[in-house]
């Protein structure tokens, strides 16, 4: 077992690791930008290093910053939560060769997962179900037009490179190709310096399912159960539940057979996600494959009491897996709290928190790093804490999270506590009936 893992990350998820660490008696290593010098994970972690100024990339971006903290700290692992360099395939190496272990997929799986249209060429050969397409990447807007004439409108073009609902583009009609095509290649190459598409068919009425799994060194895989993340906004999650309303146990096996056959199929070491469209008919599609731990965990340690963060330490460290699957428990809801305005199209609100009431009592978890006091940087994402109900049901679930969220107060800056509020109170969503289209409708009722 590692003697000491530093957390190459920021914010809640460094505090999430940190805890695990302490439990289980492995030292800790905080990095922070200047920014965050005030930060609770560096308050609780048994050293902590400033690697830069406030700026990403000349901190929690900087790999040589982040390698010198580990060498000079004698961290014998990192830890890179989720986002910044968690699914960068250059730094899994780099660690690698510096003999510090990574606790994340190895650079070999991070490119072949990272890269859209090698991840769906891989899962096409394992014999999971993916979304009709192109075979590979599209040179031309000839062959883009070509393709989308055989496989008939609408279709959906896609950045290999992109993430965050960059560079994605849906096309209902033929005269709309040559410009959305146009401008999804802009904006990939914008945002990641590659400017490469691929073309699937959209699915229309889709929910966004996903399957955590975790595989171990020896080549076994389990799952743990599925999130539902359909409720979206500019393909940010907004909230997700664990189990998704719209699964059945047919389905659940289906869906969980097919992501350990992805993950023992590439021989997956450590925790990672299979993202699945789901159509209103109940066919999945292999999505997408995230090779790290996912910020809506928490629901599935939730309903299946399971520390996933321990999991992934254990088998970073070359303990094997039960390789049994697991069936969720309970019902488990969680809201992501934002410091932007719901009120003026989500625009960001940081700085100081001059009251904080967090909630409490019986199946309710809040994972956050901020306090009454404590300023929010502009410099990062918005996400301040995440708001987690349990319960038997999950119309105990949303009731709990109603009270939860009236609970739940933050002054000093705006947060969407208003949006998911009256989310709770959605008779679509309390339904469960709902797609990733569901944002476009909602409408938020004025403040009172």
């Amino acid at each position: 077992m590692f003697k000491k893992i530093l957390i190459a990350n920021r914010g809640e998820i460094a505090l999430r690791v940190i805890r695990t660490c302490k439990e289980i008696g492995i030292k800790t290593v905080a990095v922070y930008s200047t920014a965050d010098a005030e930060s609770l994970h560096v308050r609780f972690a048994d050293e902590a290093v400033c690697i830069g100024p406030p700026a990403s990339s000349e901190s929690y971006l900087k790999m040589s910053a982040i390698l010198a903290a580990a060498e000079i700290t004698n961290a014998d692992a990192i830890h890179p939560g989720y986002g910044f360099l968690s699914e960068n395939a250059k730094f899994s190496k780099l660690c690698e060769e510096h003999n510090i272990k990574f606790i994340g997929a190895s650079a070999e799986m991070i490119s072949r997962m990272g890269d859209k249209a090698s991840a769906r060429a891989t899962m096409k050969e394992a014999g999971v179900p993916t979304i009709p397409g192109s075979d590979g990447l599209l040179d031309t807007l000839e062959e883009a037009e070509k393709l989308a004439d055989e496989m008939g409108y609408p279709v959906m073009l896609k950045a290999t490179a992109g993430g965050g609902g960059k560079g994605m583009r849906a096309v209902w009609e033929k005269e709309n190709l040559k410009d959305n095509w146009d401008s999804a290649r802009q904006e990939a190459f914008a945002s990641f310096g590659n400017d490469a598409m691929y073309m699937e068919k959209l699915i229309e009425e889709p929910r966004h399912i996903e399957i955590q799994v975790i595989g171990d060194s020896f080549g076994k895989a389990c799952h743990l159960s599925e999130r539902d993340c359909s409720v979206q906004r500019r393909h940010q999650k907004l909230t997700e539940e664990a189990p998704s309303p719209f699964m059945t146990p047919q389905l659940r096996k289906k869906m969980g057979d097919a992501a350990v056959k992805a993950a023992e199929f590439i021989k997956y070491e450590g925790a990672g996600t299979v993202e699945f469209l789901v159509d209103k008919h109940k066919n999945f599609y292999f999505m997408e494959m995230n090779t790290r731990i996912q910020v809506e965990h928490p629901i599935t340690e939730q309903v299946i009491d399971y520390d996933l963060i321990f999991e992934q330490i254990k088998v970073a460290a070359g303990i094997p897996i039960s390789g049994k699957n697991y069936l969720p428990k309970l019902h488990s809801i969680e809201c992501r709290i934002n410091a932007e305005d719901p009120y003026k199209d989500f625009r960001p609100s940081p700085g100081k928190i001059t009251t904080l009431h967090i909630p409490g009592g019986h199946g309710v978890r809040v994972d956050s790093h901020v306090y009454a006091g404590y300023t929010i940087p502009p410099n990062y994402d918005s996400m301040i804490a995440k708001l987690i109900t349990t319960a038997q049901t999950r119309e105990e679930a949303i009731n709990k999270m109603r009270r939860a969220l009236d609970e739940f107060v933050i002054e000093g800056i705006e947060t969407t506590i208003p949006f998911h509020r009256q989310l709770m109170d959605h008779p679509d969503y309390i339904s469960g009936n709902y797609t990733t289209k569901f944002m476009e409708d909602f409408e938020l009722l004025p403040k009172e």
